[in-house]
């Protein structure tokens, strides 16, 4: 099988000779071998990992993205950022923290800016009412 994992300024792995894969999408985790169906996911903040034909198993942080099967043997994850490592408590006590910090911190500000744009609109909205004197806005 072949795992291809990007993110948008680089390849971070394309190994052809992998065995199996486990990964993690909203519904929890999920293992894939050769010949899995086709299948399309958005995967959360996790840790990708797989065996090759290496005996050790590698891993890679990944913060979320899509992951792709087609044809049985190609797995494709695109992702914005993604760390390899072979420490996996490292992975998860340090990488994973710091992204879902930047994650909240997305949220956050994607929050105050619907703020401002709702602020700005209601501005807008007072300023195009015309001016009520009266009960029934007769002047």
């Amino acid at each position: 099988m072949r795992l291809f994992i990007t993110t948008p300024t680089s390849v971070v792995v394309d190994q052809r000779d992998v065995v199996a894969i486990r990964a993690e999408d909203e519904s929890g985790s999920f293992g894939i071998l050769q010949g899995h169906a086709d299948f399309l996911t958005a995967l959360t903040v996790s840790v990708v990992s797989w065996h090759g034909s290496a005996p050790a198993q590698q891993f890679c942080a990944v913060r979320r993205g899509l992951l792709s099967i087609s044809a049985g043997n190609e797995v494709a994850i695109a992702t914005r950022a993604a760390i390899l490592s072979d420490d996996l408590a490292q992975l998860e006590r340090v990488i994973l923290a710091q992204f879902r910090e930047d994650l909240e911190a997305e949220q956050t500000a994607r929050t105050d800016s619907l703020q401002l744009q709702m602020q700005a609109i209601r501005q807008i909205v007072r300023y195009l009412r015309p001016a009520r004197s009266g009960i029934f806005g007769a002047g």
